[in-house]
């Protein structure tokens, strides 16, 4: 089996770092010309230089703008204005008690993890169906189906992400043009490995033995009962992203490492 998108530009929304990142390279790997979107210059940059080392033929594009305002989103469709593969990857998360987040908080995350995916989707769908084929994947997570307690806006906005992919998937039946979510579980990123940073300290654990004793004690239902590697969740978006995935349309694909208990889903 051969993930071949030569010829195809794919945007990465939030793909300076973590899964975004890891997508990235992994559709340049499948000789995809790659859109790289992040905030900051250096961040751009930085990303562009480390899938140029892994991956010297790569094709790669940098654009500097926040994905979660409508004028970033402008700026992006500006330097851009098609795309072949979309994946909307742009988000944040925290843990927080549910009563001390206020409105403000709420509707960042709602800017960032929901709104910067129906946005770049409602522009970029429309080339895709004009040309009867593409392919849209929005990455929500485990947290999206299995809302954690103390996480319970990033939970929602995650839910939000599987709605709006099964529903876009249904609004464009018939074009060539698929639509889907993958869910990930807990992920050894620069993310989670900062927000375990000071339990790591204490416990006198690495980072990587940090993150698989969250996943055992946070997660239990872990099935594999560590963190999953970046690269094990950017190749079922690559698959996504390929021809190959043409029958796989408004579906909610799990690499959670088994967290979600569940016999569907």
């Amino acid at each position: 089996m051969k993930l071949d998108l030569t010829g195809k530009i794919a945007v990465v929304s939030g793909s300076t770092a973590g899964i975004g990142l890891g997508i990235a390279k992994g559709l340049a790997s499948a000789a995809a010309t790659v859109v790289i979107v992040g905030r900051q210059p250096q961040g751009v940059d930085r990303a562009i230089a480390e899938i140029n080392a892994a991956i010297p033929q790569a094709t790669l594009h940098g654009v500097v703008a926040d994905l979660s305002t409508e004028q970033g989103v402008e700026t992006l469709i500006a330097a851009v204005p098609h795309a072949d593969v979309l994946v909307n990857n742009l988000g944040i998360f925290n843990e927080k008690d549910f009563f001390s987040v206020p409105d403000s908080e709420w509707m960042h995350f709602y800017n960032v993890n929901v709104l910067s995916g129906v946005r770049l989707s409602r522009h970029y769908a429309q080339g895709m169906v004009a040309q009867g084929w593409g392919r849209i994947i929005f990455v929500s997570s485990e947290s999206g189906v299995a809302i954690p307690a103390d996480m319970i806006n990033y939970g929602v906005t995650k839910s939000a992400n599987l709605a709006v992919s099964h529903g876009l998937a249904k609004r464009l039946s018939g074009t060539g043009v698929t639509v889907n979510a993958i869910l990930p579980g807990p992920t050894f990123t620069d993310g989670l490995e900062t927000m375990l940073a000071d339990a790591a300290q204490k416990s006198g654990r690495s980072p990587r033995e940090q993150a698989d004793e969250f996943v055992k004690t946070a997660r239990p239902s872990s099935i594999i009962q560590r963190a999953a590697d970046v690269e094990e969740v950017a190749n079922l978006a690559v698959y996504l992203a390929s021809p190959l995935s043409s029958a796989t349309t408004g579906a909610a694909l799990r690499v959670d490492g088994g967290v979600v208990d569940t016999l569907a889903m």
